[in-house]
């Protein structure tokens, strides 16, 4: 019978290949971002509190801006697909443990080390050669708003951090109803292909609901460093989805940039997991 770490880490593999799925999905939906954030929130939101059954809303400050920011953080991504590749897209938002690590510093007063220093440093070169290769191509604005659902997103982890007792499902739930609430003005009048209908509800069901429903379970089992690198998975499986579907690449030179940001960030988790692997021995 397979242990809980080792189904842990199936889990957040399933998770991070559902999650993989919001590029190709969100190409193949052909409604504006509003539209398709407040549609795919009603679903997912129906999807996870059908798992939870009883939610326990807390309203705490933690878990409200958690809440807010993972609203903000769906919406900013599915916007950013929809104005820019979804290798730069999927890569910047990708930059939150960065965010992650400045965030806790100010907010948790935990140390930047040396080693995030240097993260931060390569990312923002990476970031610089994406924006090099976008100016005057029309993808500057999804590149900013990738950035920014990034930045988002660390603000969800955090947040997250500050409740020990609290289940993690209820704070995306939250967040998943604030965002249906806020797209749900955009949908009036809206006429829904079978395209739009069949793309929304993979959206809601597998790559948002189940895929956040597996990584809150996983996460209480397997360390976050462990986590963080196995969802890798996500960030390079995106765009080969995408350009199996639509032949879409970035250009080189923003696909070099892409691939010194993941460098990066896998270093980073890497020389931060050993870090903590020697710290523990000692």
């Amino acid at each position: 019978m397979i242990d809980q770490h080792k189904k842990s880490i199936l889990y957040i593999v399933l998770s991070a290949i559902l999650l993989s799925t919001g590029g190709v999905l969100l190409k193949f939906v052909n409604l504006e971002p509003m539209q398709i954030a407040g549609a795919r929130a009603i679903i997912s939101s129906i999807v996870v509190l059908i798992y939870v059954k009883k939610p326990k809303f807390t309203f705490s400050k933690a878990q409200l801006s958690g809440a807010f920011s993972y609203s903000f953080m769906v919406i900013g991504f599915i916007a950013a697909n929809k104005l820019t590749n979804a290798a730069n897209a999927i890569v910047l938002q990708y930059t939150a443990p960065i965010w992650v690590a400045i965030l806790s510093h100010f907010i948790l007063k935990e140390k930047i080390h040396n080693y995030d220093i240097l993260s931060i440093i390569f990312i923002t070169i990476g970031m610089g050669l994406v924006f090099m290769d976008d100016i005057g191509g029309g993808n500057i604005k999804g590149d900013i708003l990738a950035i920014i659902s990034g930045v988002f997103l660390a603000i969800v982890t955090v947040s997250l951090r500050f409740q020990k007792d609290e289940s993690p499902v209820e704070t995306t739930l939250l967040g998943h109803i604030i965002t249906a609430i806020i797209g749900i003005f955009f949908l009036r009048g809206i006429e829904f292909t079978i395209y739009d209908i069949i793309g929304i509800l993979a959206l809601g069901i597998f790559q948002l609901g189940i895929s956040y429903i597996l990584y809150s379970e996983a996460i209480k089992h397997v360390d976050a460093i462990e986590a963080s690198v196995l969802m890798f998975i996500e960030p390079i499986l995106n765009p080969i989805w995408v350009f199996l579907a639509f032949g879409e690449l970035p250009g080189r030179l923003a696909l070099f940039g892409c691939f010194i940001v993941l460098i990066s960030i896998l270093l980073r988790a890497i020389v931060s997991s050993k870090r903590k692997t020697i710290k523990g021995v000692k």
